[in-house]
């Protein structure tokens, strides 16, 4: 599955500019023969907007999500997006995956919030691994913090994940994350995952692109730089299944051993 990656912030503050960014962005990769765009961590509003996290929130079926899936429909891709979800009077930081048809395919809760600035603004979730298939690969939903656990893309190779999607707002100095670690978590856990940036600053951040495509042999796919991209690579099924074969990290684990760990 070509798999479309949009390096931007947007335009913080305003959901209405990045609802049309992502419109933009979404015929560019529908061109390009992409059959998933994915964006970057709280893309629809901005992530360094304060308050306005909260004034800006939507349920997962709100306005905002039933903008992307006619984006979605009217391109014929699906999209993953991400973006403040409002229940009730609790805040997440989430991502939502909606199909090429326009349905509401799967959503995801922040698990684990990184800093002060998260912490006071969002409550995590408490569902570690969530999914959904489309186009023949098992996709599954991370944002950002949550893939430098181990434990978090483990869970989701033992669940079969085979294409992680990984919306992120990374920011200096922790760009090895994007460069190393990143990689690694694909090659260990035999998955590619899809890890996807903003850039620039934005209010105390400095957020440093470099957003990529990572296989299940640790190799890039597509690597972005600094500056707003929009970059495609292919998640390979037949590539996948001999990885995993001449690879076979979860068949010769010994989870006896492990017990430790919790």
């Amino acid at each position: 599955m070509r798999t479309a990656l949009l390096q931007s912030s947007g335009r913080p503050g305003s959901t209405v500019e990045n609802l049309k960014v992502l419109d933009e962005a979404a015929g560019r990769a529908a061109a390009a023969g992409a059959g998933l765009l994915v964006t970057a961590e709280m893309f629809l509003t901005g992530y360094a907007i304060g308050d306005d996290i909260a004034r800006l929130a939507e349920p997962a079926d709100g306005e905002a999500a039933d903008a992307v899936a006619e984006t979605a429909a009217r391109h014929g891709l699906a999209v993953a997006y991400g973006y403040p979800e409002r229940d009730g009077d609790t805040v997440y930081n989430a991502v939502q995956l909606i199909s090429a048809e326009g349905t509401r395919l799967a959503n995801y809760r922040k698990t684990h919030l990184f800093g002060c600035f998260e912490r006071d603004h969002f409550t995590p979730g408490d569902t570690p691994v969530v999914q959904a298939e489309l186009n023949g690969l098992t996709v599954g939903l991370m944002i950002c913090y949550d893939v430098e656990f181990p434990e978090n893309v483990r869970a989701h190779a033992l669940a079969g994940t085979d294409l992680l999607l990984v919306p992120t707002a990374q920011m200096h100095p922790f760009q090895f994350v994007a460069e190393s670690v990143v990689p690694v978590r694909a090659f260990e856990n035999q998955m590619y995952v899809a890890y996807v940036n903003r850039v620039g600053p934005e209010g105390e951040f400095e957020f440093v692109g470099l957003s990529t495509l990572a296989g299940p042999d640790g190799v890039a796919r597509t690597r972005a730089g600094r500056d707003e991209q929009l970059v495609l690579a292919d998640a390979d099924p037949v590539f996948l299944a001999g990885s995993r074969e001449n690879n076979p990290y979860l068949k010769d684990r010994r989870p006896g051993f492990y017990g430790s760990l919790v």
